[in-house]
């Protein structure tokens, strides 16, 4: 819906419009309107902002969606002030991001170490505004990597350059490409339009819980790709930062391969894999620290049965996605206030084979965009301190490996993945009884021990959890449903440290980025924390040209 107006405009925002699953969304538009009292002469345009499903009256039948309607109006009109006091009401003045753009002429490239979400977007924004900048790729392109992801899945070769973890779109491309994230920055906004420019669907910009799912995700990530080499930058694959070269303090040049390039601004944006590269970074005194992560496993319901858990006698219904959850409990007894919650829950989706080291064995989730897989599966959790397991910057790093190695030993040494049945788990029995759930995870499963691969803080949460989650969803902990493991690549287990210019506090010009230095946790919050390096970047230097 649009006026005619051509003045300077603002938006105001109408959230907790409910309206049962069977109303059209034109109704949140018309009810959003008439509580703004806003003239047709004022109006500029109007759409839906966000839509989420509430499902928790689902036993009474009573499921609705949510709607918040984003109203766009001419400057000089103002909502009464009655109509501002109320809760659900809110302006927002919009405008371009626009970076602002430094005089130092730089002689080396602006490089951008790795090409996930993080590193990515800081490329695209660089290559916009014309710095050229020049990204080096441990991993493969998109097109090669889904090959070496493939052969791993079905044979069990891995490859340690591409695989699910390294390669060009980072570990999203292998993922449900889940574009929800906790923090409020209005570059989020930014960041899905330019999604939505290079092949995702539009959708992702309403959804309260956006998704765009591995298949679409692929061809995504080719097509940033391209443009920022259409703009002049360079995007070298296969070619992994080794060595950072410094002259007094600062960022001087970087050894990639056989080769040594001079750079004056380095954005380290290497993901929360690249365990040499942090061990690289540690033997060469740059600050960094341990922080919290978490681990535990993957379960794994039938799709139909995460459905009727949610909505009650409305699965099924036509108009209804498929059901998803988010699930937490927090145990203060322990005097450490330990989180059990679920991560990454992947509706329709798959349990994927995710090592990036020979010998070890990492489980995570995926799905495709339409989310029509038999089963459902989601991360179930524990979270981890330094205290757990050493204060030290690498402490984590070996933790997760030592996981990892106990995990393959388990499987029997050929990357299969140990695995139990719910109820035998919760009872201590730790059997693997196959029923009507399953198993997705493609390189084969194997009877697991959780107890003897886990510290018993762990399981001990992992069983309080499903326990209390089947009481939030029923059927959550149906004896059916199936645990695999290990899920360790929830977050960074350490941080790289930044200061107020995002730059290392021990080497100018070199700024830890995204999530691997441990400032963001997702596709969307890494790929902010990209343009906000870059816009650092570019508030130092000037464009070439």
């Amino acid at each position: 819906m649009s006026g005619k107006s051509q003045k300077p405009t603002y938006c105001v925002v109408v959230s907790q419009i409910r309206l049962p699953i069977t109303a059209p969304k034109e109704e949140a538009v018309e009810i959003a309107l008439r509580r703004l009292r806003v003239p047709s002469t004022a109006l500029h345009s109007v759409h839906i902002h966000k839509v989420s499903l509430d499902a928790r009256k689902s036993r009474q039948q009573q499921i609705s969606f949510v709607y918040s309607v984003w109203v766009e109006v001419d400057q000089g009109w103002e909502p009464p002030r009655k109509v501002l006091q109320q809760r659900d009401i809110s302006i927002r003045r919009i405008g371009p991001f626009v970076p602002v753009m430094g005089t130092e002429r730089h002689q080396g490239r602006i490089c951008v170490a790795g090409f996930g979400p993080a590193g990515m977007f800081a490329a695209l924004l660089l290559a916009e505004y014309g710095y050229e900048p020049l990204v080096l790729e441990r991993g493969a392109s998109v097109e090669e990597r889904v090959s070496a992801v493939q052969r791993f899945w079905e044979y069990g070769l891995l490859d340690e350059r591409s695989n699910v973890q390294f390669g060009e779109g980072g570990a999203g491309t292998f993922s449900d490409g889940k574009l929800t994230t906790r923090i409020k920055d209005p570059l989020c906004d930014y960041v899905l339009q330019k999604l939505c420019e290079h092949g995702a669907p539009r959708e992702i910009l309403y959804r309260a819980k956006p998704h765009i799912g591995t298949d679409l995700l692929r061809g995504v990530v080719q097509s940033i790709r391209r443009k920022i080499v259409a703009l002049g930058g360079e995007v070298r694959f296969l070619t992994q930062l080794e060595e950072i070269r410094l002259r007094q303090g600062a960022v001087s040049g970087v050894k990639a391969g056989k080769a040594e390039i001079p750079v004056d601004a380095l954005i380290l944006a290497i993901g929360h894999s690249a365990r040499d590269t942090f061990t690289y970074l540690a033997e060469q005194g740059l600050p960094m620290q341990p922080k919290a992560f978490s681990v535990g496993v993957r379960i794994e319901h039938l799709q139909s049965d995460i459905n009727q858990g949610l909505y009650g006698d409305l699965a099924g219904y036509p108009m209804l996605p498929p059901g998803e959850y988010q699930l937490s409990h927090r145990d203060a007894s322990t005097g450490t206030q330990r989180g059990v919650y679920t991560f990454c829950m992947c509706p329709g989706g798959f349990v994927v084979p995710s090592a990036s080291q020979p010998d070890m064995v990492v489980t995570n989730g995926m799905s495709e965009f339409a989310r029509d897989g038999v089963n459902a599966n989601a991360a179930v959790v524990v979270s981890v301190q330094p205290g757990d397991f050493g204060r030290n910057p690498l402490d984590g790093v070996l933790f997760q490996q030592e996981l990892e190695r106990r995990a393959f030993v388990q499987g029997g040494g050929t990357y299969r993945a140990p695995c139990v049945r719910v109820d035998d788990f919760v009872s201590g029995k730790n059997v693997l009884r196959v029923g009507k759930v399953v198993p997705t995870y493609s390189c084969g499963v194997v009877q697991g021990d959780f107890d003897n691969l886990f510290p018993s803080f762990v399981t001990k949460m992992l069983r309080t959890g499903l326990l209390r989650f089947d009481r939030q969803l029923p059927g959550f902990a149906a004896g059916d449903a199936l645990l695999t493991g290990v899920e360790t690549r929830t977050s960074s287990p350490l941080r790289i440290m930044r200061g107020d210019t995002l730059e290392s506090p021990a080497v100018r010009g070199l700024y830890p980025c995204g999530e691997g230095a441990g400032y963001a946790g997702g596709i969307v919050s890494a790929a902010v924390d990209g343009l906000h390096c870059a816009a650092a970047v570019m508030a130092r230097f000037a464009p070439l040209g």
